[in-house]
């Protein structure tokens, strides 16, 4: 009887939706995600934090110290994939923040979408080719259409895997003018936005934007006497052409971010609409300043975390006064890698050597050329990936993968080339030392030869202009993640996590679908 008058009750129009909601479910859901976030600087720096930041996190949530990626080449942009989807580059669609478009030819960013207009922004984006659903799509699924989803982030590419298929919108800062930009794809444009466009433009703030330590640089640990006899500034002119990316690649942009999240808790009225389960994605970085005189960025990076500790303080503290932190569940996450790869001074004498793109991809087709019959064999080249050209290949009625395994045979053998790797050695190898390269790669859009540098090696793609130089260098650390609210009870979690896990775990704390292709089980986390 109890049962049938409840549904009655639900079932009447103007009777408030919120007594028909589950109080076992939150009304809002908080994910961040912060790029190149690391476990040993979250606890080596706690006591430089304040209350209600990672401490909080640390003391009132599950604590994951040790999230385990398992792929190699990750960026922010394949690690939110990743996170988000609970399933591995293979299989999402998100290898890295660009693919080869064999079309035009040409490296294009992964969701690259021409058929999109921009916003605020000559780009092109949209989630199409992000293959499986997302914890946004699937809240926006359980919410019968009544969600809202909202994502703001600095990097277009990262603020849309976050907003995922279905969500409201999502919003990110342009690196070439410095507005907040989005893409047609949503149709949600919340008018906070526009009116900070116009009235509160990061463009006109830069020039007068300084950044210097948050702290005394006595305060800050473990670092020699040359990095704290002088404190750092950095300063932000909008004459210089590189001004918007250095401000995305620092900290205070993570002010900018929390700023507008404030706004959209106050003014979108999240997680206060209803019994659907609202979500706000935010992304900060916390990764390395490489725009340092001295390329030692130590001090920079310290403060970097005691300023993000400070945005998440923030962001807490407004959470809390519109919707009530006891109402909400939070998950915050790094992108699982690290790039501290930088060229060390030759006083030091270290093992190193540079690999010119441009002068391999000549010496190879030459190769070839010699061997299959003059013509072009080689397309493109990036981050270590040798597209070939299929079409000239198909033309000389040539296997692919004969071609691709004598350019295998001759770039191995390239002063600089720890390794290489035919797409077809990388997908049917079994052996355990291959997993990370099998489960990071996308067979539909790598290259049809992987190449492994010499750690210390300077790899310049010369190919087009200004040149891309990257360091190579293997920066395993660990990684963090934390889920707190939701009678999540408080727990440390050291030993090693699944990065595949955290989707599937957080959707079961809301006791929703776990995203269509999540690799791995929900963890078994404590509950109050």
């Amino acid at each position: 009887m109890n049962r049938l008058i409840t549904s009655v009750i639900c079932g009447l129009v103007g009777i408030n939706t919120m007594l028909c909601a589950d109080p076992s479910r939150p009304k809002l859901v908080v994910g961040i995600v912060v790029d190149q976030l690391r476990t040993d600087y979250i606890e080596y720096l706690q006591n430089l934090f304040g209350e209600n930041g990672f401490k909080k996190l640390m003391k009132e949530g599950a604590f994951m110290k040790d999230v385990d990626f398992k792929v190699s080449g990750l960026d922010k942009v394949s690690g939110t994939a990743l996170v988000y989807t609970g399933g591995y580059p293979r299989h999402n669609g998100i290898a890295s923040e660009k693919t080869f478009n064999p079309a035009t030819g040409e490296m294009m960013p992964a969701l690259h979408d021409p058929s999109i207009i921009g916003n605020f922004t000559t780009e092109t984006y949209s989630p199409a080719n992000l293959r499986i659903s997302t914890i946004s799509d699937e809240i926006a699924i359980d919410g019968g259409g009544t969600a809202a989803v909202y994502s703001l982030a600095p990097d277009p590419q990262q603020a849309i895997i976050m907003a995922g298929h279905s969500g409201n919108s999502a919003f990110w800062i342009n690196d070439n003018t410095g507005k907040w930009a989005t893409t047609t794809y949503y149709k949600d444009s919340p008018s906070e936005i526009t009116k900070r466009n116009y009235n509160m433009p990061i463009t006109a703030r830069l020039d007068t934007m300084q950044w210097r330590p948050a702290l005394p640089v006595m305060k800050y640990p473990g670092l020699p006497s040359h990095k704290t006899s002088v404190a750092f500034k950095h300063v932000f002119p909008t004459s210089d052409r590189s001004v918007y990316r250095m401000y995305l690649e620092s900290p205070m942009v993570n002010t900018e971010i929390t700023d507008v999240a404030i706004s959209y808790l106050k003014d979108l009225k999240l997680g206060t609409r209803g019994d659907a389960i609202d979500m706000l994605n935010i992304g900060y970085t916390a990764a390395p300043y490489k725009y340092v005189s001295d390329g030692d960025y130590r001090l920079e990076l310290e403060d970097s975390y005691i300023r993000l500790d400070g945005q998440i303080s923030r962001l807490f503290e407004a959470i809390e006064k519109y919707v009530g932190l006891n109402n909400t569940l939070v998950y915050v996450t790094s992108t699982g890698y690290y790039d501290d790869s930088v060229e060390d001074d030759p006083k030091y004498r270290m093992p190193t050597g540079t690999f010119s793109v441009k002068r391999a991809m000549s010496l190879l087709n030459s190769y070839l050329a010699a061997k299959y019959g003059n013509g072009d064999y080689v397309d493109t080249y990036s981050n270590g990936h040798v597209y070939l050209d299929r079409k000239h290949i198909e033309e000389y009625k040539l296997e692919l993968s004969d071609v691709a395994e004598s350019a295998r045979d001759f770039l191995v053998k390239m002063s600089g080339v720890s390794d290489a790797f035919t797409m077809g050695d990388i997908m049917t190898s079994a052996l355990t030392s291959m997993e990370a390269m099998r489960l990071g790669t996308d067979p539909k859009t790598g290259g049809d030869v992987v190449l492994e540098f010499n750690a210390g090696w300077s790899i310049v793609d010369d190919t087009h202009f200004p040149n891309d130089i990257k360091v190579a260098r293997q920066s395993p650390v660990l990684t963090p993640a934390f889920i707190m609210g939701n009678n999540v009870a408080a727990e440390v979690i050291s030993t090693p996590v699944d990065a595949t896990a955290l989707a599937p775990t957080v959707t079961q704390v809301l006791r929703i679908r776990s995203p269509n292709g999540s690799a791995s089980k929900p963890l078994q986390l404590i509950r109050n």
